[in-house]
């Protein structure tokens, strides 16, 4: 896979934006934002025209359209990131960039993943935004966006055979290995040079966490771990992972060293399972996603790291792209989107745009709220976590 700075992509970013801007496209529309912010900006009234009354006036030229995005989030219950950052990044991004937009949220749903699919190709969005729940559906959608000549993109999760215009992510597989590295880190600190690791992998029918798990598995195992368990768990349901952990602990009796877990979600229900056998910190768990919950949990030591993949930056980019296509600016879409993923089902390649994963640990927590996140609020609510925090230098 292709890489790219986030510096780089910075710049990129601001120029399709601004590109777009300049564009006069104005107004936009959200299905949760409030209604005084969802209305089209009114257009001023015409200017009286200085012609005598008998004069014909010209004929009325047709406003252009103003272009419309429509983006589909997956759920809200397997990360708090879609509603939370997500969301808010990408109507920052539209409502700078005067284009109109509707988000909704599948919610889990397929058959509803595909209704506001249908409901948004009716209404002629000029271009969509999607986070897949599985690729076969997602797919569907995808071709029927473009028998109607509306561009796509695969945002954070790749649709396999769904052929998307663009793809914005993470290098995933960095993701993977940056939860690896923590893990061994964790564990060579304790002084565990081998033993038995789970693998708690993310949902079966999401390219992202096979990725995940490329990336970790290599790690561990060349670090001369074994692998206990090596299991899935459907939907990146987390009571589901809990269940399947609890399963494991009890059939390995406890005889584990470390839980390589592909997201803060499955984490935490991991170390739901220690904490009943009263053994949470003393068997390092990864994580992703950098959630409150989760960088609590690493402050707090039950959590070994997470992965912080800045959204902002993801969600710009896919704003980017997406202004760029509803606009018909191939060249903008095109300049932003430099690197390529390879669709294992097709064998063909995506033009994306990849950005890389920082590992977290209690240190370096101060990161992730200093860069806007989340807060100090959030993060620090306990007597225990102030403590922490100022510990870790982080501050109100």
């Amino acid at each position: 896979m292709s890489k790219r700075t986030f510096g780089a992509f910075a710049g990129l970013a601001a120029a399709g934006l601004l590109l777009a801007a300049c564009g006069g496209s104005t107004g936009s529309s959200s299905s949760s934002a409030p209604a005084e912010s969802s209305a089209p900006a009114e257009s001023s009234a015409p200017a009286e025209s200085s012609a005598p009354a008998e004069t014909s006036a010209p004929a009325e030229t047709e406003p252009a359209a103003v272009p419309k995005i429509g983006v589909i989030l997956p759920d809200a219950a397997s990360s708090a990131r879609w509603e939370t950052a997500d969301r808010p990044f990408l109507e920052q991004a539209f409502q700078a960039a005067g284009v109109e937009y509707d988000i909704q949220n599948a919610n889990g749903d397929k058959a509803k993943f595909a209704t506001i699919a249908d409901q948004m190709i009716s209404e002629g969005v000029s271009a969509l935004l999607l986070v897949n729940l599985d690729s076969p559906s997602a797919a569907a959608v995808i071709k029927k966006a473009s028998d109607q000549g509306i561009p796509t993109v695969d945002y954070d999760r790749l649709t396999l055979g769904g052929n998307a215009n663009y793809y914005v992510s993470f290098d995933n597989v960095a993701v993977g290995t940056k939860i690896g590295e923590g893990l061994v880190k964790c564990l060579q600190d304790s002084g565990q040079d081998k033993g038995p690791v789970v693998l708690l992998n993310g949902s079966p029918t999401d390219n992202n966490a096979t990725l995940f798990k490329e990336g970790y598995e290599k790690v561990v195992t060349d670090a001369g771990y074994t692998v206990a368990a090596d299991q899935a768990v459907p939907d990146w349901d987390n009571t589901k992972a809990g269940t399947i952990f609890e399963q494991i602990y009890t059939e390995t009796g406890g005889d584990i060293i470390g839980v390589a877990s592909a997201n803060d979600g499955l984490g935490g229900a991991a170390i739901a399972v220690l904490e009943r056998n009263g053994v949470a910190g003393q068997i390092p768990v990864t994580g992703q996603d950098a959630t409150d919950e989760g960088l609590q949990r690493v402050l707090l030591g039950t959590q070994c790291m997470t992965v912080y993949k800045a959204i902002k930056a993801e969600a710009d980019a896919a704003a980017a792209l997406a202004i760029a296509l509803a606009n018909g600016d191939t060249a903008a879409a095109e300049a932003l989107a430099a690197g390529s993923v390879t669709d294992t089902e097709t064998g063909g390649t995506v033009k994306a745009v990849l950005l890389e994963p920082v590992a977290i640990f209690p240190e370096n927590v101060k990161d992730v709220i200093a860069d806007g996140f989340t807060t100090y609020d959030r993060v620090c609510t306990t007597d225990e976590l102030k403590k922490k925090c100022e510990e870790y230098g982080i501050t109100p």
